[in-house]
């Protein structure tokens, strides 16, 4: 088993071990031109210096696959979408989906409270336990707002410019073709909405709760426990596309 890099037993090396550039240069062909448009930003140019500038002073920089969320899901697949914050900032944790970890990889407190949700909710176990890549490959955009962080160090690269990309995404799911949901869990991501409301007319899904995080799950004024969002959704999706158009949150 690998060790991690804080001493301790951990699970895949996650590490930025590339240029960021060269990560950026395999973009999936539904985003590029978002990928392109913010790269050739001055947002875009400033977050590249500064990761590379970690990332060669020895910086610990997770994950190594930033862009696993669009490769994972294709821009006209997406039917949900689900806003993280950042990556988890532990050894092996972060593998570039929101919330999700590796293959077995203990699961995290808030991915817990969301597993706990689903079970409560639907009455589905999730049999990948912590990988959530079954839902992206159905069309769940698991989407982090910042796209990198740093070993041990929450935030790390919040408002380092990540956020003009990941708006780009999310501004450019919502005035796309079509319906679709979004799960919007604690403030950051609330802070959101008005990109979305601002171009779909009333047609999409929003619904907003707490972080699913321990330290917020079950307070007000929307605790995520109990907040059925994935039942919503189910229903949602079946009245745009009939009773078949449903995720199977169970893989």
């Amino acid at each position: 088993m690998p060790q991690s890099r804080r001493g301790g037993a951990a699970g895949p090396d996650n590490r930025l071990v590339e240029p960021l550039g060269a990560v950026l240069d395999r973009a999936p062909a539904s985003w590029r031109g978002v990928v392109e448009a913010w790269r050739a930003s001055d947002a875009g140019r400033r977050l590249i210096a500064a990761v590379e500038g970690r990332r060669l002073a020895g910086g610990m920089i997770y994950p190594a696959n930033v862009l696993k969320a669009l490769e994972c899901t294709p821009r006209p697949a997406v039917r949900v979408v689900i806003l993280g914050q950042d990556p988890y900032h532990g050894p092996g944790q972060a593998e570039g989906l929101a919330f999700s970890v590796p293959a077995g990889v203990r699961v995290p407190p808030s991915l817990r409270n969301i597993l706990a949700e689903l079970a409560r909710d639907l009455g589905v176990r999730h049999a990948g336990v912590g990988h959530l890549g079954g839902w992206a490959r159905q069309g769940v955009l698991l989407l982090n707002t910042a796209l990198t962080v740093e070993d041990g160090q929450p935030g790390a690269h919040a408002s380092w410019g990540w956020e003009a990309l990941t708006d780009r995404v999310i501004s450019a799911v919502a005035g796309d073709p079509g319906r679709r949901a979004f799960l919007l869990w604690g403030a950051h991501a609330q802070g959101k909405a008005p990109l979305i409301e601002s171009v779909d007319g009333g047609r999409h899904l929003v619904l907003r709760a707490n972080h699913p995080s321990p330290l917020s799950a079950r307070r007000p004024p929307v605790p995520f426990l109990g907040c059925g969002h994935f039942g919503t959704v189910q229903r949602f999706l079946q009245d745009v596309g009939g009773e078949s158009n449903t995720v199977d949150w169970s893989t």
